[in-house]
């Protein structure tokens, strides 16, 4: 298994856009979800991989922002 995690760094106005572009995906499957779920019977494995998704790039998002804050030496 590779690791991701030893990206190299970006820069900020990369990161910005990574993030708007992330947070919009989140919001499409967000409202891909709901539509889903209003309309029974939904196939559950679609549910759980949609939500996944969503969930892996809300870790994406995370790491992302956590970029954008200065590190500060206590």
């Amino acid at each position: 298994m590779t690791d991701t995690t030893s990206d190299p760094p970006l820069d900020t106005p990369t990161i910005k856009a990574k993030l708007e572009e992330l947070r919009s995906e989140h919001r499409d499957l967000d409202e891909v979800i709901d539509r889903l779920v209003e309309k029974p019977p939904f196939d559950q494995l679609q549910l759980q991989r949609l939500k996944k998704r969503k969930l892996g790039l809300k870790d994406q998002i995370i790491r992302l922002e956590s970029q954008l804050i200065p590190d500060i030496i206590a």
